[in-house]
């Protein structure tokens, strides 16, 4: 593998999302900022007889935005959004691909990662194949349902040759984008990488299973208030979709197009558990390493650090420990440095959860803004951090961490730094 030079900067110059709350980047980020909450009443299935029934559904999506309509019906959901992202992005950082040399294209990659994939593809093929047998299963099926397909598709769109890579690691997926984003342009291996998360798991299954497992919201009376991270009330996280894709180049290619960069991505680190399916490690060690290795990475202190856009699920078990975690790596400046959760108002984004507060810190480096937790109103006396409660906050930020932990016990943190020459 190549050296990695660390000081080769890896900067961001175009955002593209399609949430919940925004079905592009600046919608996303005008109602995140003012609190707008995106659960509601599910709409995409029947619901009856379910003890869940509501989620954060993408409404009013059209996938021909981003593709031709015969390829959109034979894609699947997560590769709609991921490729209506990564147009945006594109876009948005004023990057031609069509005008580069072969050369060039060979040195543009892409990662997109995912929890699920296309899974909606095996439930319907197998109720095709069930009711009217094996001849009338499509053979898009299996493209379909690949995690991987949303990157190779971003990357067919503008014939990029460089690595193509999709990693699933649960909730921590598309932090983990980020690292594989640094590691590309610092080993000289890319000098821009589409970097991204995408998610579709709204489907009856999996809001069955869930539910059965007692990880989801039963507040189906009052969907906006049903995810409601650090509150004593809180009961689950709410399942949410999306996805979203965040150019990143190195510093000396942005410049040398004349693109501005946004922010920087500085450093990170992964670890694990290696403690149970499904509940955090309770002590929030494997948690806490993370962060103290992503500062260690970033050379940076608990001191710079001036937000932290958390994981926060709004589960019971998850939103305690991820306070002892940053409370065990910050001491005392825990209590003086801002946290909040987007999935206060988008959800839990399951393999895009990281890219949706990867954008979050983004937005928030950009406008000097801190989006607040939504419907944190009578604080879990165990989580007792500046949450930064249902309004947003105006605040000085040069260097910002995300938090995403997965289950099985993945975490993953990424840090972020506002762009200086």
């Amino acid at each position: 593998m190549p050296i990695q030079d660390p000081a080769r900067r890896a900067v961001v110059t175009g955002l593209g999302a399609v949430m919940p709350i925004g079905n592009d980047f600046e919608t996303y980020w005008h109602n995140l900022r003012g609190g707008v909450t995106g659960t509601r009443l599910i709409r995409s299935f029947d619901t009856s007889g379910f003890e869940v029934r509501i989620a954060a559904e993408v409404l009013d999506f059209d996938p021909t935005i981003a593709m031709d309509a015969k390829m959109a019906r034979r894609m699947s959901r997560f590769i709609h959004f991921a490729m209506a992202a990564g147009k945006e992005a594109v876009a948005a950082a004023g990057i031609d691909f069509g005008a580069l040399s072969q050369d060039e294209r060979d040195r543009v990659g892409v990662v997109v990662n995912t929890g699920g994939g296309g899974i909606e593809q095996i439930i319907d093929g197998t109720h095709v194949h069930d009711s009217k047998g094996p001849r009338f299963v499509s053979p898009f099926a299996v493209p379909a349902l690949s995690g991987s397909m949303a990157a190779c598709l971003l990357s067919m769109e503008y014939g990029l040759t460089g690595p193509v890579i999709t990693q699933v690691a649960a909730c921590a997926s598309s932090v983990i984008a980020f690292h594989d984003a640094l590691r590309l342009i610092r080993t000289g291996e890319c000098d821009v990488v589409l970097t991204g998360g995408s998610e579709a798991p709204i489907l009856p299954m999996a809001v069955a299973a869930l539910g059965n497992m007692g990880a989801l919201s039963k507040r189906n009376d009052d969907p906006a208030h049903a995810s409601r991270p650090f509150d004593v009330t809180r009961d689950g996280f709410v399942l949410g979709e999306g996805g979203g894709v965040v150019v990143v180049e190195s510093l000396e290619h942005a410049l040398r197009r004349g693109a501005r960069p946004i922010a920087e991505v500085i450093g990170g680190a992964l670890t694990a558990d290696a403690f149970h399916i499904s509940a955090p490690e309770p002590t929030g060690r494997g948690a806490a390493r993370a962060m103290t290795n992503a500062l260690r990475n970033a050379e940076v202190t608990t001191d710079e650090i001036d937000y932290i856009v958390a994981h926060g699920t709004s589960t019971p078990l998850n939103d305690i420990t991820e306070t002892r975690a940053i409370k065990a790596v910050f001491g005392d400046q825990a209590y003086r440095v801002p946290i909040s959760s987007p999935k206060s108002m988008i959800g839990h984004l399951v393999g895009a959860a990281g890219i949706a507060s990867a954008l979050t810190a983004l937005g928030a480096i950009r406008d000097q803004v801190i989006p607040p937790t939504a419907n944190l109103e009578t604080p879990d006396p165990e989580c007792d951090l500046d949450y930064v409660p249902l309004v947003a906050r105006p605040a000085r930020l040069d260097t910002v961490m995300v938090n995403g932990f997965g289950f099985g016990g993945q975490n993953a943190v990424a840090i972020f730094r506002r762009f200086t020459e």
